[in-house]
């Protein structure tokens, strides 16, 4: 055939392709302003979370049911891998689009098929209570192929971080395949190859990183973070909400209930306090590699925020004389998580804005006295207080120093 006719018909067929490539709202993925002003979560995000926070509600509610079948410790153990699975996915797909999101077609779509990822991730957590994890894996391939797809388009569309991009759509896809391989584990050997595995798939964040760093938001990620800690706190408030209404009706003493609601509503509102109390944006953007630590670390905040609503759920079975719960089990299912959260929260945010003893001596009181509670008539009532009583001196704390800098300027 001719040039000429080649040509002609080349040129209509490429402008036809454009066309609908616009119509379609697909852009090139290229990164973010990290700097950009009044960056806030978009609705996709949102939706995503809810989505996530599903997962978070199973692991709860699997552990709850473990408790009651007198296997607490199995319980706690697959609760930790489970909430691992599901908190691991939601971090991944939050830092890639703090730093590539042009909310086009194509993006939205994998963004989708991650979260339909999620949910089969979540129907598969009480499989993984009985140390089953096909469907839970399964769940995880189809969020992986999101996103490994979306770090192909952020290479393709971002030339200076195209190396950091291959970086982690190599490592994804490795670390799947030994997520596959994972099934073929036998049991007994079932929890030390996860932590392994959990390791190295921790790892590609930061091997990937070595080749340069990723445009993400630091205000964009802090805001995040704290939207998904709201989502969690509210599923605790939910779970611990519905056992009371169940409760109400059956053998618990008044004196019991009004002992785990004022304990529970202390405990959640306090730690929506502390958390809020100290923002990390700024801490983000001034501490270089900073954010491994604080975005790792997240894991003990969040995780002991979703134990707490099984826990309260059981500390309410045990005042009904449930059999198969023990006042020690119950109550150090609750003093447990608080001190957890307590000691990471100052760990991995209030340490990067303070770290000399006029915090670091409150909060380990708080955690060892919260500690002791356990052994108290009415433990998550004491936990209560106690987090109460931190939180004033925390707010007396960040008044004085708010204070002062505004005094220096």
């Amino acid at each position: 055939m001719p040039s000429s006719t080649v040509c002609a018909y080349s040129e209509p067929t490429e402008q036809l392709f454009w066309q609908g490539v616009s119509v379609l709202n697909i852009r090139p993925l290229v990164p973010r302003d990290p700097q950009e002003s009044h960056r806030v979560a978009s609705p996709l995000e949102l939706f995503t979370d809810l989505c996530y926070v599903v997962g978070v509600a199973q692991a709860a509610s699997a552990m709850h049911h473990q408790v009651l079948e007198g296997r607490a410790v199995h319980g706690l153990v697959f609760f930790c891998i489970a909430f691992f699975a599901i908190w691991w996915a939601w971090l991944n797909f939050a830092w890639f689009n703090s730093a590539y999101d042009n909310d086009d077609t194509v993006s939205r779509l994998l963004t989708l098929l991650q979260v339909f990822g999620s949910l089969v991730v979540a129907a598969g957590i009480p499989n993984m209570f009985d140390e089953d994890f096909r469907l839970g894996v399964a769940g995880y391939s189809i969020m992986r192929i999101g996103l490994v797809l979306l770090w192909l388009r952020a290479a393709a569309g971002h030339p200076e971080g195209r190396r950091t991009a291959q970086r982690y759509a190599l490592g994804l896809f490795i670390s799947q395949a030994t997520w596959l391989a994972f099934l073929a584990v036998p049991h007994h050997l079932l929890i030390p190859v996860f932590i392994v595995l959990a390791a190295f798939d921790q790892s590609v964040p930061y091997l990937a990183e070595r080749a340069g760093r990723t445009p993400w938001h630091a205000h964009h990620i802090a805001e995040r973070y704290g939207l998904f800690f709201i989502i969690v706190l509210g599923e605790t408030i939910l779970s611990s909400t519905t056992a009371i209404q169940i409760a109400i009706h059956g053998e618990a003493s008044r004196s019991a209930l009004a002992s785990v609601v004022i304990g529970g509503v202390l405990i959640t509102f306090s730690a929506w306090w502390l958390y809020f109390a100290r923002g990390s944006a700024e801490v983000l953007e001034e501490s270089e590699h900073y954010e491994f630590l604080w975005g790792f670390g997240h894991y003990f905040i969040y995780s002991a925020i979703a134990l707490l609503g099984a826990a309260l759920a059981l500390r309410i079975d045990f005042y009904e004389h449930n059999h198969h719960v023990s006042d020690f089990t119950s109550a150090v299912l609750v003093t447990g998580p608080v001190a957890v959260f307590l000691a990471a929260l100052w760990v991995f945010i209030v340490r990067m804005h303070d770290a000399t003893p006029r915090t670091s001596a409150p909060f380990a009181l708080a955690v060892v006295a919260v500690i002791a509670s356990t052994w108290t008539p009415r433990p998550e009532l004491v936990a209560g207080v106690l987090c109460a009583l931190l939180l004033a001196v925390e707010l007396r704390l960040t008044s004085t120093r708010e204070s002062a800098v505004g005094a220096a300027n």
